[in-house]
């Protein structure tokens, strides 16, 4: 007998389940990340000055990398001076966080973080390369200082 009581029990719940899954709007599926991401993040962070400008040009719109999800925060160069004695050093800084922040966050940092930090000093230099004379040798021993200073403490 249960088993008769059993059947149209089941069955009105499944079509009373149905009717609400018909009627439930679709859930929104979330968006995916493109699977060339850590390939442009890659690109984004090597020495060249080709990859800095392409980081530059993706930081100038960013809209347009949304779907890829970067960490595009900075504190420029941290408690060290953005512009020490008038160099313009604050771009190299906002592109190592960039280089920092993502290749963390992707589980990519301590394999990443020699490059980094040497693409920016090549920052640093291409910043120091409109000087010459001792303008100039002053503008790369304070670079080759916050590079070194990145290469030895930039952990956290």
């Amino acid at each position: 007998m249960r088993r008769r009581r059993l059947a149209p029990a089941l069955a009105t719940a499944a079509a009373t389940a149905a009717a609400v899954l018909a009627l439930a709007p679709a859930a929104r599926a979330a968006p995916e990340v493109p699977a060339d991401k850590p390939l442009v993040l890659n690109r984004f962070t090597q020495t060249s000055a080709a990859s800095y400008r392409a980081w530059a040009d993706a930081r100038e719109h960013r809209d347009a990398w949304a779907a890829y999800g970067f960490d595009w925060s900075t504190d420029h160069c941290t408690s060290s001076p953005d512009n020490p004695m008038g160099f313009p050093f604050a771009a190299a800084c906002a592109r190592h966080d960039f280089g920092y922040r993502n290749h963390r966050a992707a589980g990519q940092f301590p394999a990443a973080k020699a490059r980094v930090d040497q693409a920016f000093h090549a920052d640093l230099k291409r910043a120091c390369a409109q000087y010459s004379g001792t303008r100039r040798g002053s503008c790369d021993a304070t670079a080759w200082t916050y590079y070194q200073a990145v290469r030895l403490l930039g952990i956290s």
